[in-house]
């Protein structure tokens, strides 16, 4: 199915395509948790919590993938307003080489230095060996990971979305299926997880670099990873800058999670982070709907921009503002409703961290009423090519207001502290976004 870009995106065209992305994003997310419930289940709390100990710092280093991604479709989708497709697919071909390259470079160090990086961390005793046996195969399947990372950005950009969501249907089974071969049959505990996600990354990164090499492609964006990249190097700059709020706020979150990892070990110990790693995973479910959207209307916005359409760009935001504020505060009761059973899933065999979890969902998962049209800004202005404001509004919203609120809250308010250290994070948050969208009005005439 092609979603064109051009014409006008009201809330009912917005809700149908960004479905194919949505879904993607979702089943994403899912296939990321499997890994979780797998260890935590059948693994153990060790072995669940050095996982989620480990994974904030590979991610730091795989959501460069992401920054190319999202910067470039920015460039690659104005490009494309202009009518200028040869271009857009230079630039297409030359960011994805890229990715590939900075993949494979960065995956030695990562490998000689997961140990240090493990016990800077926190990590002490059995959990020690567990998080570096996690994060050398992770480390290994780097190039798959940031790939697809990258490819996510640009399969609406290609007007390509529905494919994006087959393949991550793909990547999702492949993953269910060889964690369930790798720890239930084979026993490999923790390392068989690694070795299943970074399979379905594999999958997921390689495939659409041979697809959109190959002659099955009927999109306009080709890729030729033999184009030059000596003229290329602004567009690279361009991208990564423009893609910097993604990246920062990436960083931001993992950091953020680092620090509430040191803060539960500290006060709770394993279980505050296993109880942590949970909101982390039901978040990544209703934060995909949020990113999936983004991944829809973030190539509109640039081919608006891109095409001088000043009458649509005012409609995006009016219409993308009211979708993500209902959507967030109709999650938010969903969460409240439902937060022991959702608890339940991950840890229905331990009743303290039950209670516990329970607790923690009830009053973390309030963010979500905002959480969405603050992503929502930071996505408005990547899509504008102003990566510098998307930046801001991504890095003061967690690395500031949420670090902070992590390690101020909890002297005031207990373990509740840290629980609603998101809460109050999203609000400041959404201050600062509202004011910057009213900042730049008349500069983008939306």
């Amino acid at each position: 199915m092609k979603i064109e870009l051009a014409g006008h995106w009201g809330y009912g065209r917005l809700l149908r395509s960004s479905v194919p992305a949505v879904t993607m994003m979702i089943v994403m997310s899912v296939y990321s948790i499997v890994d979780g419930l797998f260890v935590s289940n059948f693994v153990g709390t060790t072995a669940f919590a050095a996982l989620n100990l480990i994974w904030p710092a590979l991610a730091v280093v795989g959501a460069l993938g992401l920054m190319v991604g999202t910067g470039g479709s920015a460039l690659v989708s104005m490009t494309m307003g202009q009518n200028d497709y040869p271009r857009a697919s230079r630039i297409f071909s030359v960011l994805i080489r890229f990715t590939l390259i900075m993949a494979l470079v960065l995956a030695v160090p990562l490998l000689l230095l997961m140990r240090p990086i493990a016990i800077a961390l926190g990590a002490e005793g059995a959990m020690v060996d567990e998080a570096v046996a996690y994060g050398n195969i992770c480390a290994i399947g780097l190039p798959g990971y940031m790939l697809q990372m990258a490819f996510q950005a640009f399969f609406m950009t290609a007007e390509r979305p529905q494919m994006g969501t087959k393949l991550s249907i793909l990547c999702g089974v492949t993953n269910m299926g060889l964690d369930a071969l790798f720890i239930l049959v084979f026993g490999w505990g923790l390392a068989g997880a690694a070795a299943a996600s970074m399979i379905a990354c594999a999958v997921g990164g390689f495939y659409p670099l041979w697809w959109f090499s190959s002659r099955r492609n009927d999109s306009r964006l080709r890729l030729n990873l033999l184009t030059k990249m000596a003229d290329m190097r602004n567009v690279i700059r361009r991208a990564c800058t423009n893609g910097l709020s993604e990246y920062v706020g990436n960083i931001a979150f993992n950091v953020v999670g680092i620090c509430y990892n040191l803060q539960l070990m500290r006060l709770l110990g394993e279980d505050g982070v296993a109880a942590y790693g949970i909101l982390m995973y039901i978040g990544f479910i209703f934060g995909a709907v949020f990113f999936g959207y983004n991944f829809t209307v973030g190539p509109v916005v640039g081919f608006n921009y891109g095409a001088q359409n000043t009458g649509e760009l005012r409609s995006l935001l009016r219409h993308s503002a009211v979708l993500t504020l209902v959507a967030g505060a109709l999650m938010a009761v969903v969460c409240e409703a439902g937060a022991e059973g959702l608890a339940r899933v991950f840890v229905s065999y331990d009743p303290s961290l039950l209670a516990l979890t329970t607790r923690a969902i009830r009053l973390y998962m309030i963010s979500l009423v905002l959480c969405g049209f603050n992503i929502f800004v930071s996505a408005w202005f990547t899509g504008l090519g102003n990566g510098v404001i998307s930046a801001v509004a991504s890095f003061t919203r967690t690395l500031v207001f949420e670090l902070a609120a992590v390690f101020v809250l909890p002297m005031l308010m207990g373990i509740d502290g840290i629980w609603m250290a998101v809460d109050v994070a999203e609000f400041l948050a959404f201050l600062l976004t509202t004011s910057l969208l009213i900042r730049f009005r008349k500069r983008y005439q939306y």
